[in-house]
């Protein structure tokens, strides 16, 4: 064996057992109560520490061009940070150009990613164009192991209601899944108009452009559409009350319908917005009220809420300051890659959800919906990403412990009680107590299977 983990205890979606783990070659080979050297292997002592399988960050933008700039996180950097927050795994959107291939948006992606990513990747295509026949390049990207696909209700590239039905059709036809950013765009255009007409210009105006029944109301209306074409639906950064009661009404009634949320939501509420900092934490959907916060842990508590990701899409401060005088003009999104499986580990530490929960919602469950058939679970066979996990280790966020390259972060002095102190990427050290030890490039494709 190449590694040997001995006495920690392990820490699965549906299992926790005292065992050492050995791995050969990247996967996981043997599990036992007791493994002992041969010689030449690395060995780790895990004692008194959790051993869980890497998260999977199944919603990233990084390298993403947004107008005048890019998201501050290339695809190493934000990789880095992945590492060093536990996560093994990033999914990011490889969005369509118009008259463009889908499977040549993957390749294109995919060029800049290869030779930079420290940790395993893979790709949803965000769809803008089906027009001459390009719609049947969902089929193709789902036989070359990119089978996810998300459609936009907002933004000037989003698609229309038709286009958003015939995508669900086409992902029937052909075993795709289809996630969905759902905000009703007219009203949201409308009230922008409207606030910024009448001089009211800063970051809570964000929030008021984008309320509660903007978001909920095209929730309603998408889980509607899949519905109706029978379908799976994976809706992204659910952020509402009203959406988590039309998520559970849907799975009540048997559908599936699948939802995400994000640490943001579920750890500020929407008065972050009248903060000095408010422009920092301008993201869309926009963080909401206390009691849409506090239905979205009811939800992740009753299983409603399948899986946590970031939407990481973090902007230098000088941008975001771009919309001093018109919060339209502040670039959207934060960051979070490197945060979200300690915030959700350290809610289990602090009793909110079980740490299986935690495991389900960042690992064992992403995994599962996404067809990451290698990733998920600490068992023999899958790959050896592994996270060591010290549950008495205090940690308080400050921008300069994180591994991004954005200039501040909205987790500022958020304190932790438990945080990872290694990461394995496929057997290999990638983040060591505090310091990232791994290497550009290390990562690989993941190719994933839905069926």
């Amino acid at each position: 064996m190449d590694l040997i983990i001995k006495h920690g205890t392990v820490v699965n979606a549906l299992s926790r057992f005292k065992a050492d783990i050995g791995v050969t070659d990247g996967r996981i080979v043997c599990i036992a109560e007791s493994i002992e050297p041969c010689g030449g292997e690395q060995v780790v002592d895990a004692e008194g520490m959790l051993v869980l399988p890497g998260a999977i960050d199944a919603h990233t933008h990084l390298a993403l061009p947004c107008g005048e700039t890019s998201s501050a996180d290339d695809y190493f950097a934000g990789t880095r940070a992945a590492a060093c927050g536990g996560t093994t795994t990033v999914f990011d959107f490889a969005q369509q150009d118009p008259n463009e291939k889908m499977t040549d948006t993957v390749k294109r992606r995919d060029a800049l990613c290869a030779p930079n990513a420290a940790v395993d990747y893979s790709f949803h295509v965000a769809v803008t164009d089906v027009s001459k026949g390009l719609i049947d390049g969902i089929g193709e990207c789902v036989e070359i192991g990119i089978p996810s696909f998300k459609v936009y209700m907002v933004y000037d590239f989003g698609v229309s209601d038709g286009v958003f039905f015939r995508v669900l059709e086409k992902a029937k036809e052909v075993g795709a899944l289809i996630a969905v950013h759902a905000e009703n765009s007219e009203l949201v255009n409308m009230l922008t108009r409207k606030y910024l007409s009448e001089g009211k210009t800063g970051p809570w105006y964000h929030y008021l452009s984008r309320p509660e029944f903007v978001e909920g109301e095209a929730d309603f209306r998408a889980i509607q559409w899949a519905k109706a074409t029978g379908v799976p639906l994976y809706i992204v950064h659910l952020a509402n009350r009203q959406g988590v009661e039309a998520v559970t009404a849907a799975k009540d009634e048997g559908y599936e319908i699948y939802a995400e949320t994000c640490p943001q939501y579920l750890e500020f509420t929407c008065d972050v917005y009248k903060r000095e900092d408010g422009r920092n934490f301008v993201c869309s959907p926009p963080i909401k009220g206390a009691e849409s916060r506090e239905a979205l842990w009811e939800a992740i508590r009753r299983g409603d809420i399948d899986t946590v990701a970031t939407d990481h899409c973090p902007f230098q401060s000088y941008e975001k300051d771009w919309g001093r005088d018109d919060f339209s003009r502040i670039p959207n999104g934060c960051a979070g890659i490197e945060n979200m499986y300690p915030y959700m580990l350290s809610a289990a530490n602090e009793g909110r959800i079980t740490f299986e929960k935690a495991v389900a919602l960042c690992s064992a469950n992403p995994a599962k919906i996404f067809g990451c058939r290698s990733k998920g679970e600490i068992a023999v066979g899958r790959d050896a990403d592994i996270v060591i996990y010290d549950p008495a280790k205090d940690f308080t966020v400050t921008n300069d412990k994180m591994h991004s390259n954005c200039d501040h972060t909205i987790w500022e002095g958020l304190k932790l009680h438990g945080y990872p102190v290694q990461t394995y990427s496929r057997g290999r050290l990638v983040y060591d107590n505090g310091s990232f030890v791994g290497e550009r490039g290390w990562g690989r494709l993941v190719r994933c299977r839905l069926h």
